[in-house]
């Protein structure tokens, strides 16, 4: 697919989406096996019918763009809507590889390096202390000055140390009544849990703390640098931490299993649409399958879509290798992490199927994303499921990307 039908595509999204919805053929599939890419909408189909997931979108592409989109089940069963190509989710964790994007561009530009100190830009984490012993009987805490300040780097690989918030802050945080200044303040007054750069401790906290980075060194509001700066050259149109009246009628509901049924949870746990104060770096986003196509696509390019360059060559590189080296990381086996991405050093587990250096992330509803340069291949499947073991290594994860990368030629 040339790159001129790319921004054609981009144009009219939603027209095409719900064409391949209806004839069941893709958009183009020279690379593919079209029989047996045809798997996939009976794969997403049997969660649905064994009561899994009430509806799912699943799409496959590589750096030609969008090959095929599939849509199966509801998108609401309470209101009988069926799942629609363009519906929207809460991707949560899946902001993160994002937010890292946002630190590389301003790496690129000059504005900071992945080893400044986070005190450089955030002087609030000056004389951050660690902990050094806790009574057990007493709950009492021994704190020391850690070897060193942590840095944007382990910021990035989730390698810093930082805790999670204390229970009362922590329902602000999540209700998004704090502002990204004011949680990120509060992190920065809290010892940290073990030295930098020793451990893999995902961090929510941390994330969170380079999207404030970003709004400092840039001076804009971390979601105003997202839209100016990736959204809107690919064309995101529908990713956004606060989405409208319109997108909100395309809103996947929420659901979690009770004695073997879906049973609908509303929208309460994905947090507030409106009124927020807190765009949540760390897991705030709301997308698309197409959207996250047309992210995926420019990583498999290396940053750059036509004349559109997001980020450098050498950024996406560094981003997507392992940066954590042998530390346990990740939620599935031998993974590790680059830079907002995990990274998979070999492939086993829900892994099998696809290439040594494959690299993606996953979200708490069960969303996930995976881009494999290995394979010049990227999947993206979308739910809205709480409960599950492991989203990460999930049966219907693992099924749909087996399908995807038989049917490659």
């Amino acid at each position: 697919m040339p790159l001129r039908f790319s921004y054609w595509l981009a144009a009219i999204g939603i027209t095409i989406s719900l064409a391949i919805a209806e004839q069941g053929t893709s958009l183009q599939a020279a690379d593919f096996d079209a029989a047996k890419l045809e798997k996939l909408r009976p794969t997403l189909q049997d969660y649905v019918d064994r009561n899994v997931v009430a509806g799912a979108v699943a799409a496959v592409g590589n750096h030609k763009g969008l090959v095929q989109i599939e849509a199966v089940g509801q998108q609401n069963r309470e209101q009988n809507l069926p799942m629609r190509p363009n519906a929207v989710f809460r991707i949560a964790s899946m902001t993160k590889p994002i937010t890292g994007l946002s630190i590389m561009i301003l790496v690129d530009q000059g504005k900071l390096t992945v080893d400044d100190p986070v005190e450089k830009h955030l002087p609030e984490f000056k004389g951050q202390m660690i902990v050094s012993g806790r009574d057990k009987e007493t709950g009492a805490v021994t704190l020391k000055k850690p070897s060193r300040p942590i840095t944007v780097r382990d910021l990035l690989t989730h390698t810093a140390g930082l805790p999670g918030f204390p229970e009362g802050i922590a329902d602000l945080y999540f209700r998004r009544q704090l502002t990204l200044g004011e949680a990120v303040a509060i992190s920065s007054q809290r010892p940290l849990d073990f030295e930098p750069g020793t451990k893999w401790a995902y961090c929510n906290p941390g994330i969170d703390t380079l999207g404030r980075i970003v709004e400092v060194v840039s001076g804009i509001s971390f979601e105003t640098f997202l839209e100016r700066q990736i959204f809107a050259p690919l064309g995101m149109k529908d990713t956004t931490f606060y989405p409208n009246d319109e997108q909100l009628t395309r809103l996947a509901g929420l659901y979690d299993i009770k004695d073997g049924q879906l049973r609908y949870l509303g929208f309460q746990l994905l947090g507030p649409t409106k009124a927020a104060r807190h765009p949540i770096p760390a897991g705030g986003l709301y997308s698309t399958a197409e959207d996250l196509a047309r992210l995926y696509q420019v990583m498999l390019l290396r940053g750059v879509i036509g004349e559109v360059r997001i980020v450098s060559d050498k950024s996406v590189a560094e981003m997507t290798r392992n940066q954590t080296g042998d530390l346990t990381a990740g939620f599935t086996p031998n993974m590790g992490m680059g830079y907002g991405w995990q990274v998979t050093r070999e492939p086993v587990g829900v892994h099998a199927m696809l290439s040594s250096g494959t690299y993606g992330h996953g979200g708490a509803f069960g969303t996930q994303g995976w881009v494999d340069p290995g394979k010049d291949l990227f999947v993206i499947l979308l739910i809205q499921r709480v409960g599950l073991a492991n989203a990460d290594a999930s049966d219907i994860r693992r099924d749909v990307q087996q399908v995807i990368v038989d049917s490659i030629k």
